[in-house]
């Protein structure tokens, strides 16, 4: 069994796509596999994919439905004892899988995540405090804000089959819904290194595209609810946090004259919130 398991979808990113793929192959960690997922891109992307010639890679394709699709895919037609997520636009420096690797094998931990920088529009800006990455169990942090990033992040595929798929209905906060299942079931370990380059600052980024992203923050939640077997103090922890969301997006589409729309989400939270 290959080690490793990378997984980088695409859609239009040609321009970037070269780098994480190049970033990938020159680990110091040779026992891996590469399967890039192309999601229905218009661009030059198989021309970008035409130009690396190593047996690692393997390039897919899909009619464009979606990140969530395309990890999916990727992550079936793998093999690796450990899985690995890189986001096209982003990079890694070439320790980051062997250190997460002997990490996860010294520690037991089925999930683990490096530390990472930060270039928003070309420029290393410093994550806020609130983003710092914790280690351990921390759902209820995770309930307020996203603390994984899908680049940094490497788990064991024991993990995928317990809460694996990503949720394809989503076009936003597909991870989030994910990494909300995982901190019910397992603690995060963390290599403190910062070992991840993740960019910022384009258009095509999800969450500069996709409006309304406190909507789909209310589904994850809503799916953590419904289908995970959850502690006592957990489910309080859930059902506070789904209260807040609900409040402040009705709050917004009332302000904005949405009314059903408002009375649409409560009413979707409403079984959940006792």
């Amino acid at each position: 069994m290959t080690c490793v398991s990378v997984i980088i979808p695409t859609h239009n990113r040609a321009d970037v796509l070269g780098r994480a793929v190049a970033s990938v192959l020159a680990q110091s960690l040779p026992d891996l596999e590469l399967i890039v997922v192309d999601d229905g891109s218009t661009d030059r992307t198989a021309e970008v994919m035409a130009g690396f010639d190593d047996p690692r890679l393997t390039g897919m394709r899909q009619e464009n439905k979606g990140v969530s699709s395309a990890r999916n895919l990727g992550i079936a037609a793998s093999r690796g004892r450990y899985i690995a997520l890189l986001d096209s636009d982003d990079y890694w420096l070439p320790e980051k899988l062997e250190r997460q690797v002997r990490f996860m094998d010294e520690s037991g931990f089925e999930i683990c995540q490096t530390d990472e920088i930060w270039i928003r529009d070309g420029v290393r800006v410093n994550p806020r405090f609130r983003h710092a990455k914790p280690a351990g169990w921390f759902l209820e942090k995770s309930l307020e804000l996203c603390l994984i990033s899908p680049s940094c992040v490497m788990f064991s595929r024991r993990l995928w089959d317990e809460l694996g798929p990503f949720d394809e209905r989503l076009p936003a906060c597909e991870d989030y819904s994910l990494w909300l299942r995982v901190g019910a079931r397992h603690p995060v370990g963390l290599v403190p290194e910062a070992l991840t380059v993740k960019t910022g600052g384009h258009a095509d980024q999800l969450s500069r595209r996709i409006i309304g992203l406190d909507l789909y923050r209310v589904y994850a939640v809503v799916d953590l609810l419904r289908t995970m077997d959850l502690t006592a103090e957990q489910r309080a922890m859930a059902v506070a946090s789904l209260r807040e969301r609900v409040r402040l997006y009705a709050q917004g589409c009332i302000k904005y004259g949405k009314d059903e729309e408002a009375l649409r989400v409560r009413e979707l939270a409403a079984p959940f919130m006792g």
